[in-house]
């Protein structure tokens, strides 16, 4: 088990984008995609597995409150959908209130406003990413 796995943090405006170690013990906030289309969309994010090295994809899954699938979610599934026609491996993680938690750890970092602006989605991918390396850690 020596292939990392890229973590998505998938918004409207911009992708957040996290990456594992080989080892699957620790993600790391990568870069942001500002969101163009499902097409050039899917492009980047291709190339960032291949430049890691994988197919293996964490999307966050952003669900309600009373852990429903809503609209957001919809919208997830269809670009995740697309990765996998690509020939990408996507699991789900639940995402809610993970851009809150990575708000306050860029607070706590005492992040400027702007710089956390420009951060807070990969933090959040990373904050995905690690929830689901924990989920899945090997005895």
């Amino acid at each position: 088990m020596n292939e990392q796995l890229v973590g998505l943090d998938i918004g409207d405006v911009r992708i957040g984008v996290a990456v594992s170690d080989r080892t699957r013990l620790i993600a790391n906030p990568v870069e942001v995609i500002t969101r163009v289309g499902w097409g050039p969309d899917t492009k980047k994010i291709l190339e960032i597995c291949k430049r890691y090295d994988t197919k293996l994809v964490v999307s966050g899954l952003p669900l309600n409150m009373d852990g429903s699938e809503g609209f957001q979610a919809k919208k997830v599934k269809d670009l995740c959908a697309q990765l996998e026609k690509n020939g990408l491996t996507v699991y789900y993680q639940d995402e809610r209130l993970t851009t809150v938690t990575a708000e306050e750890a860029l607070l706590e970092d005492h992040m400027r406003r702007e710089n956390r602006k420009k951060n807070v989605d990969k933090v959040a991918a990373a904050v995905i990413l690690q929830t689901y390396l924990d989920a899945h850690r090997e005895p």
